[in-house]
């Protein structure tokens, strides 16, 4: 058993992280005068900040020096005002935006759910179910604070950090620039982090994709993992890629850390250098004590800034790279989608043409090969034939899930790539093997074939399916509750209710794919007259494998290496004494 798929990273698209940073603010642009009060409020809250030191040197120099207590007193209560209505300001500014930011990944979540349903069967081939999953949760959630604090932090700060540096060179343009001399050390340092820090970031995300899709498969199939006794190898997969991600990690932690000890010893020469230089370069009878003070506040206020700056520059890093994995799905068109001009499909009779249909999934081993035939209205086809031989391709092109490479198939004499998919599809019923229920009531899950279907139309459904009967037997009937995939039906009582959810639908067009392989003799006996119901004036394809199923079918398509090599009924195939002979006497023999 081999788990390299889960191993292997992603390969993501190169992007500008400019484009990207772009793309994700544009988001904030619907919520533009919720965004307005925060900045106003923010606005508020830097001229506060920067008044507040002006206020320590006039105390100090004005007040204090002169003995005005008087004064002061008054200073010192418009300080206490203009601070406590600051507080008040800075817990509505964080409300307004922690609704602003939730109701923007709600918008990209819904986005890229939205344009997955959209995607082609080509994409989820490729791709683990848990590494799509990551991008929809983990990837979304971890832009929350980048669009916040692009708000909350980025705006104010820089202006703040302008601010201070304009009042400093103002007062004393000798201290500013000793105080600000580290800032081309700081700048350097700090773009060789990012550098260095992004990429591992990127690799972080996408070790975190495989362990989440290792996980979902392993949860799916913890049965079979049980039955084969296969649990030492899952763990010590587990443990490999638990592995991977936490070196990940700590990889790109330990160097975004640096980011911080950059700015703390820019910080702390940068003090150094003030004080050198108002000590002994200038001399302190040249700069006042309340100027020393105003200064010393100000050189705090200009790298708490910076620092907020740094973190906030970290967490894009950081972060970017789930913004960028959203981005490239959100980028990634359809193969299979409607082109320019399509028409409507009109109500569908049931004529089916292939006319020398080519295709392959890798444009490398042809699946199918020139094949053509034509299915008049209503008829029943039965695709037999050993696995690969490309039974379910066909049916597959038929509802347009795949695109030929080369040939037209046609339903009704409409190129089905020239009608809109949606209209195509919803005149047609597909039931697999793998008949996949929902979470939800049994009446939910059958009427996921007509959304508007009446409580009559799904009890009819259930009926010509026969399943009624054994839903009545439940305690709660149409109300009981099912798990994830049926969870506590048997095998055959889930294909049931399968049948029963296509039969809801009326559909012109039926398909069923190894739609009874699952069920036991007993079942199959109830459900056959159920079938015949379902088939009954529709045009039908009905891959089988188990010979017995497909006696009644109208005509027999016998498919190997990817052409159909007979074809006729039941009776006109066992005479010729060909393939399909010798596999009906194999399956005869060895029942």
């Amino acid at each position: 058993m081999s788990f390299n798929s889960y191993k292997d990273d992603e390969v993501s698209t190169q992007r500008s992280k400019a484009q990207t940073l772009k793309r994700l603010f544009s988001y904030l642009l619907a919520y533009k005068w919720q965004i307005i009060l925060v900045l106003l409020i923010m606005g508020y809250g830097v001229a506060v900040s920067l008044v507040n030191p002006l206020i320590m040197e006039s105390a100090t120099d004005d007040y204090i020096s002169q003995g005005d207590w008087q004064g002061l007193l008054r200073l010192l209560l418009f300080a206490l005002a203009i601070n406590l209505f600051l507080v008040v300001t800075v817990k509505l500014r964080m409300y307004i935006m922690a609704k602003v930011c939730n109701n923007i990944l709600l918008t990209i979540r819904q986005e890229l759910y939205t344009h997955i349903q959209k995607l082609d069967f080509a994409f989820f081939d490729s791709r683990p179910t848990g590494k799509i999953l990551s991008r929809i949760i983990g990837d979304i959630n971890s832009l929350k604070d980048v669009l916040s604090n692009f708000v909350t932090t980025l705006i104010p700060d820089m202006l703040t950090v302008f601010a201070v540096v304009a009042i400093m060179v103002a007062k004393n343009p000798k201290l500013a620039l000793a105080s600000l001399m580290t800032i081309p050390f700081m700048t350097a340092g700090i773009l060789f982090i990012q550098i260095k820090a992004h990429p591992r970031w990127q690799l972080f995300r996408k070790k975190s994709a495989n362990l989440n899709a290792f996980i979902h498969e392993d949860m799916a199939g913890i049965r079979i993992i049980q039955s084969f006794h296969a649990q030492e190898e899952t763990e010590s997969t587990f443990d490999e890629l638990l592995t991977e991600h936490r070196e990940s990690f700590y990889g790109a932690v330990r160097m975004s850390d640096a980011f911080g000890s950059v700015i703390d010893l820019s910080w702390g020469v940068g003090c150094i250098l003030l004080y050198f230089t108002g000590i002994v370069v200038l001399g302190v009878e040249h700069v006042s004590v309340g100027t020393f003070i105003a200064f010393g506040t100000y050189l705090n206020m200009f790298w708490q800034p910076i620092h907020n700056l740094s973190n906030f520059y970290n967490q894009l890093v950081t972060n970017i790279a789930g913004a960028e994995r959203i981005f490239e799905i959100l980028d990634t068109p359809p193969a299979i989608a409607d082109a320019e001009g399509v028409t409507e499909m009109p109500p569908i009779r049931g004529e089916v043409t292939f006319d020398n249909v080519t295709f392959s999934y890798d444009d490398k081993v042809k699946v199918l090969d020139d094949v053509s035939f034509r299915i008049k209205e209503g008829e029943t086809i039965a695709l037999v034939g050993p696995t690969g031989a490309g039974k379910s391709t066909i049916v597959n092109l038929i509802s347009r899930f795949y695109d030929v490479q080369e040939g037209v198939v046609a339903v009704d004499g409409h190129d089905v790539k020239k009608v809109s998919i949606e209209s195509l599809r919803r005149q047609m019923g597909i039931m697999t093997q793998d008949n996949f229920l929902f979470s939800g009531t049994i009446r939910e899950n059958i009427r996921y074939g007509k959304l508007d279907a009446t409580e009559e139309e799904i009890v009819a459904a259930a009926k010509a399916v026969n399943a009624h009967d054994f839903i009545m037997k439940l305690e709660k009937g149409y109300d009981t509750e099912l798990t994830e995939r049926g969870g506590g039906l048997s095998i055959g009582q889930r294909q049931l209710l399968a049948f029963a959810r296509t039969m809801v639908s009326d559909p012109k067009i039926l398909i069923l794919d190894e739609a009874t392989s699952s069920i036991d003799t007993k079942t199959e006996l109830l459900v056959q007259e159920g079938i015949e119901h379902l088939l009954a004036g529709r045009t039908s394809f009905v891959i089988a494998h188990r010979l017995s199923t497909i006696q009644k079918a109208d005509r027999i398509f016998v498919v190997d290496d990817g052409r159909i090599i007979e074809e006729g009924n039941a009776e006109e195939l066992m005479a010729k004494k060909g393939v399909y002979y010798r596999l009906y006497m194999a399956q005869f023999h060895a029942s």
